[in-house]
């Protein structure tokens, strides 16, 4: 017998405009900063572009690139991202493993001395202070060592962990396995899809952040690309070296294009990042808020 073909209704004709729709408000942003990006002064000096420039120029990302700042912001981010992605995970895990285990003594206490801080900050201006009498305002640190641990990442690897059978882990210790080497020979390996879905979610928050860096940063070669950019755009008119490295292309580009090209520059990174790790995320949520 033949299948009988799915006929097509209302809805799903209203579903996949809707569908068409949502793309379209996720692309467009960054299709409009990459046209803007590479419009030729004279169409930029219009106003901006809405779709396509008829004239194309790559002079705003040689000026981008000529920026010292703008490299060697890239290189803190890059840098940090990477440090700070692979602590929190580390870390993170480390204690969730701790808190998963039935035996730990004092662990409702300790749940409940976690869940605080979800709830209650101390603000800006003690937090200030902290990072001064912790010595970590204005160095690299200060990017790394307050975000070490969440107790939301560390509830999702505490509910994976739950998931691993106990059985497993036991076998280990009869061999020998220190509860160190259990948690990272054993537990560790199994739990793949939560390290790349808690990883992804903290390296995407490292490479986005502007905050600290504004607030905890005064040595422009400690700030990341983030607060780089972020006063790239507040800025009204363009620096003095943007304005030399305009000048050393003939001053064939505009501050706009400048500005939409360091914004380009600066997300894509995390967007060809991304496609590689999406596979993970549902997989690893799900696992990690069902499971346990």
């Amino acid at each position: 017998m033949r299948k009988k073909l799915h006929s097509v209704t209302a809805f799903d004709v209203i579903l996949a405009i809707f569908m068409v729709l949502i793309c379209f408000a996720c692309v467009y942003p960054m299709w409009y900063i990459l046209a803007n990006s590479l419009a030729a002064p004279e169409i930029a000096n219009r106003g901006p572009v809405a779709w396509w420039p008829k004239a194309l120029s790559l002079d705003a990302y040689k000026v981008v690139f000529q920026n010292e700042y703008i490299l060697s912001g890239f290189k803190i981010t890059i840098l940090r991202t990477v440090v700070a992605t692979f602590t929190h995970v580390f870390f993170t895990s480390m204690v969730a493993y701790g808190m998963s285990r039935k035996d730990l003594i004092g662990k409702k206490l300790y749940m409940k001395i976690a869940m605080i801080t979800m709830f209650f900050n101390g603000g800006l201006i003690p937090n200030f202070i902290l990072m001064i009498k912790l010595k970590l305002y204005n160095t690299f640190w200060v990017y790394i060592l307050p975000g070490m641990f969440t107790f939301y990442n560390m509830v999702i690897f505490m509910s994976f962990f739950r998931s691993i059978p106990e059985s497993l882990m036991e076998s280990a210790r009869l061999d020998g396995a220190s509860e160190f080497t259990v948690y990272w020979k054993i537990v560790m390996p199994n739990a793949k899809p939560v390290i790349a879905t808690i990883g992804l979610f903290t390296a995407v928050y490292h490479w986005n952040d502007y905050y600290q860096g504004v607030v905890y940063i005064r040595d422009k070669t400690l700030e990341p690309l983030q607060t780089i950019l972020y006063k790239l755009l507040a800025e009204t008119s363009m620096t003095a070296q943007q304005q030399q490295a305009m000048l050393a292309l003939g001053g064939t580009t505009t501050s706009a294009t400048v500005k939409y090209a360091a914004m380009f520059v600066g997300a894509l990174p995390i967007l060809c990042l991304y496609p590689f790790i999406q596979k993970y995320l549902v997989k690893g949520v799900m696992l990690g808020a069902i499971k346990g």
